[in-house]
């Protein structure tokens, strides 16, 4: 059975806030938390830590909307945001912020449900897709180094291109280390002799 979701609710409107909990909860979701002052918000989320944040902005202006794209940036968590009107650059703002699901003039207690678990699925989504390009930018990099320092073998101890590797390779298993690492510290080495 899965975890049950802890939701943070933000609205500075009270009614409007006390109408979505109950939604929420007649959707299923129990552990509803509310906060109905934005200020140090970035603090409540960390201290709550909620698996997804709830935002119903009721006719939000530019600052606000930043102000909450900021802390989606900030908390990296999904985020479904509610609001009365929207144009073209705030959503496109919203989406760059990495805000989830960013919903005009579509609160209604029926939908609350799909929304989140959309919201949610397209932040893991998004939070796979970031960290493999991290992954595979950092893996390029140490391709790129790894090049580096045989070119540097290469030059100053006159091999080839395998001999080169190969005794990279070796110096990393006898030193218990990453090629990558035994890569970076060579050139680093060289690039202090000012060999380069």
């Amino acid at each position: 059975m899965a975890q049950p979701l802890n939701i943070l609710l933000v609205d500075d409107n009270g009614l409007r806030a006390s109408i979505i909990e109950e939604g929420l909860r007649e959707a299923g979701y129990g552990n509803v938390s509310v906060v109905t002052n934005v200020a140090g918000l970035v603090k409540r989320i960390e201290m709550l830590e909620p698996d997804v944040i709830v935002v119903d902005l009721e006719n939000p202006n530019r600052d606000q909307l930043e102000h909450f794209f900021q802390v989606s940036r900030a908390v990296k968590r999904p985020m479904a945001m509610f609001v009365d009107r929207s144009d073209t650059a705030e959503i496109e703002a919203a989406i760059e912020a990495g805000v989830s699901a960013y919903v005009v003039d579509g609160l209604k207690k029926e939908r609350i449900k799909p929304i989140l678990e959309m919201a949610i699925s397209r932040f893991n989504a998004v939070s796979r897709l970031t960290r493999e390009l991290a992954e595979a930018k950092s893996e390029l990099a140490e391709r790129k180094t790894i090049d580096r320092a045989k070119g540097i073998l290469m030059k100053v101890k006159k091999l080839d291109e395998a001999a080169a590797y190969k005794l990279l390779r070796r110096t990393a298993m006898n030193e218990n280390r990453r090629i990558g690492e035994v890569a970076a510290s060579l050139v680093s080495a060289y690039t202090l002799l000012g060999d380069d």
